[in-house]
C-alpha cells in the first residue's frame, strides 16, 4: 500500500475554472495514513473553531413500503435527539420540518404504532438536509439504536445506499450515478468500464428509476441516462427477498428521484467553464463541457410540483498509450429529465416524468490496439414516460399504480468500409459490424400495501401484480474480418452471409406476494412468493423466498440477519432472434492468400431458451460495538445455472454456433465492514473477499453494441470482472472553514486475463493472468458561499476541486496478450492523476 507511482510522464495540465499543472515526483506516504492525518487535524480545528455553534434546519418525509409501494405516513411522531432535542408530528402527506436548530450530530426517530424507523443526520451550518425516515415493525425493545454500516437495519438481504449528499459531495470524475456505484463493497468497474455488481455480468443485473424497469430490451444492458442532479438515493440490492424485485440474477441498482419542492422556487447551475483538452502540455481545444442546470418549485401551491433538469454533454476521455490528437473517445449526449408531483388529495398523490437521454459515442473500442480508424461509432435515442398514483386507503395501507412506456434505438456504424485486418500489434481498416435497432416496453404495475395485521404477532402483507410488452426490430450487416500473422501475410479469413433483420415481440406477467412478520419484538421474518411467466421460454416460474433477522442481545445491538430465495433472469430479446442473424465462415489461408481449409458456422439455439435461475443465500451479523462504531460480518453466496453461452462446434468442413443455457457462474463473498460516526466524521472501511467464476463467452460479446470478430470455443474459469481482496475506505469529514471533505481509497486485485496466439486462440488455462494491483486515493473538496445579489436575495454557491488517484499510482486498462508480440505481457492506458474544478450556483 505505499507503492507511489513517480513515472516520467510529460506534464500535464487540465482547465476548469481554473488551470493546475502538475506532475513531477510525491512523496512517498501510504494512502491511509494520508486520510487518518488529514481527519486527524480537521476534526480538532473543527473543535477549537467551535462550529457547532452555527444554526441549521431539518426537513424529510415518513413513509412505508419500497420502490412502487410507497406511501406516506401521517401523523407520525418524529424525534429528532443531538445537541438539542426537539419534537414533531408529520403532516398528512408525511412531511416534517424542524426549524432553527444548533448544528450537530442528531438522531432522528419516526414512530408510529407497531412502527419504528432511526436515522443519524449531521446537520451543518446554513444548510437544510432532506432526509426520508421509512418505517419498519418494532423488532426490539425501546432501547434498540443500531446504525447498520452500509445497509438498511430492517433489511435481511445484502442492501447498500448511496443517499443524496454522497451523491453531491463525492469523487465523480464523470458526474454520472454509476460512477458512484463502487462506493458499496462488491461492485466494481472492470477494464472495459462496464460496472459489474456482486460478481454479474451487466446484463445479468436490473436497473430501476422510481421501480419502473430502464435496461434494453434486446440487450439486457441498462439504457437509461439521468441528470445526477434529480437522484434523491440509489439502493444496490443483492439477494433481495422482497418479492416486487424480478427478471435478475445479478444485483438491482434501484433509482429514486427527488420530489418537487411545493413551497418554493430552486434553482442549480454548474459546470458553465469547459475544461481545456491538455495535450502533452499544449491546449488543444475543449477536453470536456458539461453545464447542467435544474429548476424545482411550485406550479400551485402545496399543490403541483414541478421538476426539470437537463444537461448537455461533450466529453473527451483519453486513451493514454496513443498519439496525443489520436487518444480521445468522444461521448456527446443531452440529457433531459421533467417531473411532475401532485397533490390530488391529503390521502392521494401522483408523479408523472418524462425522461430524453440522446447520444453519440464515437471510436467506442479505441484502446492501444485499435486505433481511430478501426473503432465503431454507437448512435442511441431513446425517451421514457413515467406516471405513478399513491393512494393511502388507510393510515398504513396503500395502493399503488404506475405505467411506464420507454423506446431505445441503438444504430452502430464504422469509420470507413476499408477492409478490417486484425494485426499483432494494432488493427487497421473499417470495423466490421453495422447495426440498426429498434426497441420499445410498455410496462404497469400495481401493488397493494395492506395495513398491519395481528395474529401470532404482526403482519404486513403486500400482493402485485405486473405486465409488461417489449418489442425489438433490428438488422446486422458483417463484412469481411482477415487476421494478419507475425508474417505480415493473411493468415485467416472470416466472411459473413448477407444482411438480415428481423424482430421479435415478448409479453411478461408476473405475481407477486409477500408477508413481513414480526412473531415478537425479536424476530422479523421477510416471506415472499413470485410467479413469471413469458411468451418467448413459455414458462411459468415460481420463486420461493425468506429471509428473517434476529434480534439476539437484550440491548438491541446485536442483529443476525440472513435468508435465500430462488431468482430468474430475463431473455434478451437478441437471443430469440439469433438463427436469423448472418452466419459466418473461417477459412485458413495459405501463403499466397489462397483458402487451404474452411469451415461454415450456421447459427443454431440448442434446444428451448429458458430463463436463467439462481438460487442466493446470505448471513450476516452486525454490532454496534461502541456508541459510534458499527461492524458487520457477512457472507453471501450465489449459484446461476442456465446462463446463455455461445460457443463454436465444427464437424470436418461444416459447423454450428450454438446458443444455449448451458452456462453456469457462481460468486461468494466474505465481507468485514464499519462505519463510525461522529458529529464532524463518518469513516466507512470494508474488505471483502470474493470468488466470481463462470462460463466466459457472453453472447453480448459478439452480438451487442460493440461485437469481437474471432469467436473461440467457450470456457469456465475467473471472470473478467472477478477481484478476490478488496480493501475500500470512504469518510465524510465536515472541516475547518465550512469546507466538506470526503476521500474515497480503493485496493483491489488485478482483473484476471487470457493469452491467445496469432490466431486468436487461447493458449493455455483461461483468465490464469491478472492485471497490476489496483490502488487509488480520490479526494473531493468543497464548500458554501454565500452570495449577495440583491437587499433581500442571496445567491448560493458551492465550490471545491477534486483530485483523481492523488499518488498518481499506475493503473492500467490495456494489456498485450498476443504471445506473438514483441511486447507481450506490457500494460497500457494508464489512469493517470486528474483534477477537477466544481463550482455550483443555487438561488
Amino acid at each position: 500500500m505505499a507503492e507511489v507511482c513517480t513515472s516520467k510522464k510529460p506534464r500535464r495540465v487540465s482547465s476548469c475554472a481554473s488551470t493546475f499543472i502538475y506532475g513531477g515526483r510525491l512523496l512517498r506516504a501510504t494512502p491511509l495514513l494520508v486520510v487518518l492525518v488529514a481527519l486527524h487535524f480537521s476534526v480538532s480545528e473543527v473543535s477549537a473553531n467551535g462550529e457547532g455553534s452555527k444554526i441549521g434546519e431539518l426537513k424529510g418525509t415518513v413513509s412505508i413500503g419500497e420502490g412502487a409501494a410507497r406511501s406516506y405516513v401521517p401523523a407520525a411522531k418524529v424525534v429528532a435527539i443531538g445537541p438539542i432535542t426537539v419534537q414533531t408530528e408529520a403532516n398528512s402527506e408525511g412531511e416534517f420540518a424542524f426549524g432553527e436548530m444548533p448544528a450537530g450530530l442528531y438522531t432522528v426517530t419516526a414512530s408510529a404504532p407497531g412502527l419504528e424507523a432511526q436515522q443519524i443526520v449531521t446537520l451543518q451550518p446554513n444548510q437544510i438536509p432532506q432526509i426520508s425516515l421509512q418505517l419498519k415493525p418494532t423488532v426490539a425493545v425501546a432501547s434498540v439504536n443500531v446504525s447498520a454500516p452500509d445497509s438498511a437495519a430492517g433489511s435481511p438481504g445484502p442492501t447498500q445506499t448511496i443517499g443524496e449528499k454522497t451523491l453531491r459531495d463525492a469523487p465523480n470524475v464523470n458526474e454520472r450515478l454509476e460512477t458512484l456505484l463502487p462506493l458499496v463493497p462488491g461492485v466494481v468497474r472492470s477494464p472495459d468500464g462496464h460496472i459489474n455488481m456482486k460478481g454479474a455480468r451487466n446484463t445479468q443485473s436490473g436497473a430501476l428509476v422510481n421501480s419502473a424497469n430502464v435496461t434494453d430490451p434486446a440487450t439486457g444492458s441498462p439504457a437509461m441516462n439521468l441528470p445526477i442532479d434529480v437522484v434523491s438515493s440509489v439502493e444496490v440490492v443483492s439477494n433481495s427477498y422482497d418479492p416486487q424485485y424480478g427478471k435478475f440474477t445479478g444485483a438491482v441498482s434501484s433509482v429514486e428521484t427527488k420530489t418537487g419542492n411545493y413551497e418554493k422556487y430552486h434553482y442549480s447551475i454548474q459546470n458553465v467553464l469547459p475544461r481545456l483538452r491538455d495535450r502533452d502540455g499544449s491546449i488543444v481545444g475543449i477536453g470536456a463541457a458539461t453545464p447542467r442546470a435544474t429548476f424545482t418549485g411550485p406550479l400551485v401551491r402545496d399543490k403541483l410540483a414541478f421538476t426539470q433538469s437537463i444537461e448537455y454533454r461533450f466529453v473527451r476521455t483519453p486513451v493514454n498509450s496513443l498519439p496525443p490528437l489520436e487518444r480521445d473517445t468522444t461521448i456527446e449526449s443531452v440529457d433531459s429529465y421533467t417531473q411532475g408531483d401532485l397533490k390530488i388529495s391529503p390521502t392521494q398523490t401522483a408523479t408523472v416524468s418524462f425522461a430524453v437521454f440522446p447520444q453519440k459515442f464515437q471510436y467506442m473500442g479505441l484502446n492501444p490496439f485499435t486505433p481511430q480508424p478501426a473503432t465503431a461509432d454507437l448512435h442511441q435515442r431513446g425517451y421514457q414516460v413515467y406516471g405513478q398514483h399513491r393512494f393511502l386507503t388507510g393510515d398504513e395501507s396503500a395502493l399503488i399504480s404506475q405505467f411506464s412506456y420507454k423506446t431505445y434505438d441503438a444504430d452502430v456504424t464504422a469509420q470507413s468500409d476499408d477492409p478490417y485486418q486484425l494485426l499483432i500489434e494494432t488493427t487497421e481498416g473499417g470495423y466490421f459490424n453495422r447495426q440498426a435497432r429498434r426497441t420499445w416496453r410498455l410496462e404497469g404495475q400495481e401493488s397493494y400495501q395492506f395495513a398491519p395485521r395481528h395474529f401470532l404477532g404482526t403482519h404486513e402483507f403486500k400482493a402485485g401484480l405486473n405486465y409488461a410488452h417489449s418489442s425489438y426490430d433490428g438488422r446486422q450487416t458483417f463484412l469481411p474480418v482477415e487476421l494478419i500473422g507475425v508474417s505480415g501475410l493473411p493468415i485467416e479469413r472470416i466472411t459473413f452471409t448477407p444482411p438480415t433483420t428481423f424482430g421479435v415481440d415478448q409479453d411478461e406477467t408476473a405475481w407477486f406476494a409477500g408477508d413481513q412478520w414480526s412473531p415478537s419484538k425479536r424476530v422479523t421474518l421477510d416471506l415472499g412468493l413470485r410467479f413469471d411467466n413469458d411468451t418467448v421460454t413459455g414458462t411459468t416460474h415460481v420463486a420461493p423466498r425468506a429471509g428473517f433477522i434476529l434480534v439476539l442481545t437484550n440491548d438491541g445491538k446485536t442483529l443476525l440477519k440472513g435468508g435465500a430465495g430462488m431468482f430468474y433472469d430475463r431473455v434478451p430479446l437478441m437471443y430469440p432472434v439469433f438463427e436469423h442473424m448472418p452466419e459466418r465462415t473461417a477459412s485458413t489461408l495459405d501463403e499466397n492468400g489462397e483458402a487451404s481449409s474452411a469451415t461454415g458456422y450456421a447459427n443454431r439455439i440448442g434446444g428451448e431458451l429458458h430463463n436463467p435461475e439462481s438460487i442466493a443465500w446470505n448471513t450476516a451479523i452486525e454490532r454496534q460495538v461502541l456508541e459510534r462504531l458499527t461492524v458487520r460480518l457477512a457472507y453471501e453466496q450465489r449459484n446461476t445455472t442456465k446462463d446463455f453461452t455461445l460457443s463454436p462446434v465444427s464437424y470436418a468442413s461444416s459447423g454450428v454456433l450454438l446458443l444455449s443455457n448451458t452456462g453456469r457462474d457462481t460468486y461468494g463473498e466474505y465481507q468485514v465492514a464499519g462505519r463510525y460516526q461522529s458529529e464532524r466524521l463518518t469513516l466507512n472501511g470494508s474488505y471483502t473477499r470474493s470468488r466470481a467464476y463462470g462460463n466466459l463467452n457472453d453472447p453480448a460479446l459478439f452480438f451487442g453494441n460493440y461485437p469481437q470478430a474471432v469467436i473461440q470455443p467457450d470456457a469456465r474459469a475467473r471472470l473478467p470482472f472477478d477481484a478476490p481482496n478488496r480493501l475500500l475506505f470512504w469518510a465524510d469529514v465536515s472541516g475547518p472553514f465550512k469546507l466538506t471533505l470526503i476521500p474515497v481509497y480503493d485496493l483491489h486485485s488485478g482483473f484476471p486475463y487470457s493469452t491467445w496466439n496469432q490466431f486468436r486462440e487461447y493458449v493455455g488455462p483461461r483468465n490464469d493472468r491478472r492485471y497490476p494491483r489496483f490502488s487509488s486515493m480520490d479526494l473531493q473538496v468543497s464548500r458554501p458561499f454565500s452570495l449577495h445579489v440583491g437587499e433581500s436575495r442571496h445567491l448560493q454557491v458551492r465550490a471545491g476541486f477534486g483530485v483523481f488517484n492523488v499518488f498518481n499510482h499506475f493503473n492500467p486498462r490495456d494489456v498485450q496478450n498476443n504471445l506473438d508480440s514483441d511486447r507481450y505481457g506490457d500494460f497500457f492506458n494508464d489512469a493517470w492523476r486528474e483534477y477537477r474544478g466544481k463550482f455550483v450556483f443555487q438561488f
